[in-house]
């Protein structure tokens, strides 16, 4: 198979062509297209694509088409997306990714989360793909058909949220749910050439699953798009639906402006963790850019203290405990602890042999917001510029749901280490689509913190690299 039959989309001269959701909606609202064209064409995309990418779960086409019919209001009225397959939607199973779940029956409520989503207009296509419970950040598994990377159906699509980063990309849907506990969007919009924001702790509401874990207090519920502008929308929208008091108002941000910004970078993490060559290559020409833009753009060392990779895997680790031994109380009696991986078992185990530092590790990192909002101010900085991940995306088995964990845990370590202590200290960060690697062709994302509650500045900066130097598609070169 050569390298252009490896890369698969759905991308057509249909109604979608490349158009945003942002497009798509202004369209609809004029009457130039209806949202049961709308529809009806991302339904086809998905069908003709799937089987390539196996990141569609459980469909609802027949009911979304039903629905396009008379969409309801919002901004997005009538805008088809997928919600990540954690995410109890009423009249729909949820499996979390784990053979556990099998026996699933429909969700009798929707979460909070995708009630906000849909409060927007969007119409559910059905559930995306991901490992799991989102314990790994590549969606693989063990007796099903894992999912695939849209430019390179033999590579990752990343993950927790891979079935939603490879259909954004893909072009099935303009934008798609996802959550983040330790990089589950920002790391599959990086694999599939995507933008992907991490918004602050609180600024959306929950699912239902970080409710039963302390990971509650570090993942937080976002979306996957193809523009910034459709982030940025979406946000703004939200907003409608529900404001945290506690964080600054968004507000609906346009494009970019002229202002310009202190910007730390740097291609390594802690404990050593460092991105590879190709990563770094595209880090230092995104400084260049920057640059070009009149910002003022320093090397720096990330302020992370070495205990923190300790702590968090513990709390992974924790998570994982609470789901083996405890997820019949969780979820149901439907659940079926010898069903899962050795993953989750290797973790819940883990935390079993360190039960010992629980009290510590969490009190740890509840200080991470103070330390990372004390960064900041110590460096007098505006962001902090690093690789989304430590190399591009690896070849399916690689990080295999199949391995023992001792193999397969350091491996998941190592790709991860950037983006979790944005997770921990509660801070937004987004994932943008800067460059590729060289020898395969694949995406490589760059991860852009900032301050809490300043998504407003991310997403400015982000519009002034998208206008800039805009990315490349999957379709441009086809």
């Amino acid at each position: 198979m050569t390298n252009a039959r490896k890369k698969v989309h759905a991308f057509a001269d249909d109604l979608l062509g490349g158009l945003d959701a942002v497009a798509l909606a202004r369209l609809i609202e004029k009457k130039e297209i209806d949202s049961v064209e709308v529809v009806a064409a991302s339904i086809e995309r998905a069908r003709k694509i799937d089987p390539a990418l196996n990141a569609v779960v459980t469909d609802r086409f027949d009911e979304a088409m039903a629905q396009a019919k008379e969409p309801g209001s919002g901004f997005f009225a009538g805008i088809p997306t997928f919600i990540k397959d954690m995410t109890y939607v009423k009249g729909m199973p949820t499996y979390f990714g784990s053979e556990a779940f099998a026996n699933a029956k429909p969700a009798k409520k929707t979460d909070p989360i995708a009630k906000q989503i849909f409060a927007q207009g969007f119409i559910n296509l059905g559930t995306s793909s991901m490992p799991e419970f989102g314990f790994t950040c590549s969606t693989e598994f063990v007796n099903q058909p894992d999912t695939c990377n849209p430019w390179n159906i033999e590579h990752s699509a990343g993950g927790s949220s891979g079935g939603a980063g490879a259909l954004v990309a893909a072009g099935v849907v303009p934008l798609a749910h996802a959550a983040d506990g330790g990089g589950s969007t920002r790391i599959p919009a990086a694999c599939c050439g995507v933008v992907g924001l991490k918004p602050s702790r609180g600024r959306l509401l929950k699912t239902s699953l970080f409710k039963t874990q302390l990971i509650d207090h570090m993942a937080i519920d976002g979306v996957i798009t193809r523009s910034v502008r459709d982030t940025a929308y979406f946000y703004a929208e939200a907003e409608k639906y529900y404001k945290n008091p506690k964080l600054p108002d968004i507000g609906l941000i346009e494009g970019p402006s002229k202002r310009t910004y202190k910007i730390g970078f740097t291609g390594d993490s802690i404990r050593g963790m460092k991105a590879d060559d190709a990563s770094k290559d595209v880090l230092h020409a995104t400084a260049k850019k920057l640059e070009s833009l009149g910002h003022i753009v320093t090397p720096i060392e990330l302020a992370i203290p070495d205990q923190f990779l300790e702590d968090f895997i513990d709390l992974w680790a924790l998570n994982a405990f609470y789901c083996h031994r405890f997820g019949k109380l969780m979820f149901g009696s439907h659940f079926m602890p010898d069903k899962l991986t050795k993953l989750t078992r290797g973790l819940s185990d883990h935390h079993l042999k360190n039960i010992h530092r629980t009290p510590f590790f969490i009190s740890r990192l509840r200080r991470c917001y103070h330390e990372y909002q004390q960064a900041f101010q110590d460096m007098d900085l505006d962001f902090f510029l690093t690789p989304t991940l430590a190399n591009a995306a690896p070849k399916l088995g690689y990080l295999g749901m199949e391995q023992e964990f001792d193999e397969l845990f350091p491996r998941i370590v190592k790709w991860a280490c950037f983006s979790p202590y944005a997770n921990a200290s509660g801070g937004p960060s987004i994932s943008l689509p800067l460059g590729h690697d060289k020898e395969t062709d694949l995406p490589i994302g760059m991860l852009l913190w900032a301050n809490h509650g300043r998504e407003d500045l991310l997403l400015d900066l982000s519009y002034q690299l998208e206008e800039a130097h805009p990315w490349r598609k999957i379709s441009d070169d086809q």
